[in-house]
């Protein structure tokens, strides 16, 4: 069995600022619940081989993960392969919409045997967090 969750949100702002603001890890802390520290190797925007370490609190433990960015295009999607908690991969899409954009985080992966048996948990667990980590993009991008 699998987590596989794609929530989504409208931005009312355009494409270019949404991944200005989403694709930079310096602004991680403001919009991605659950970390306490977001490292990048190297300074700036997000793009093909980035790598970035957490620091994550998840299901009532403390952890450090890292992610690479395996796939990049320029105001439209970044896709992560994370390994912590499980294994998953982690897109974030951005599409124009009559609204501003359409935002979506798909994230899917399998919790493997430690926490193979609690996967329904764990994909109610993570859509819940992806859906508060879009509305708190939402308000950084509308409200400043």
């Amino acid at each position: 069995m699998a987590v596989d969750v794609k929530p989504s949100v409208v931005v009312r702002r355009s494409p270019t600022e949404v991944a200005a603001f989403m694709f930079d890890p310096a602004n991680d802390l403001r919009w991605t619940g659950g970390i306490t520290s977001s490292t990048p190797a190297q300074p700036g925007p997000l793009v093909a081989g980035a790598t970035v370490v957490r620091t994550a609190k998840f299901l009532g433990r403390t952890f450090t993960y890292g992610y690479v960015v395996t796939r990049h295009e320029p105001n439209r999607l970044v896709e992560l392969k994370v390994d912590r908690p499980f294994p998953m991969v982690v897109r974030y899409e951005l599409a124009q919409h009559p609204d501003g954009t359409l935002v979506t985080i798909h994230a899917s992966g399998s919790p493997g045997r430690f926490f193979g048996w609690a996967t329904p948990l764990m994909a109610r667990r993570v859509r819940t967090s992806i859906v508060a980590d879009l509305d708190r993009l939402r308000a950084c991008m509308e409200i400043g």
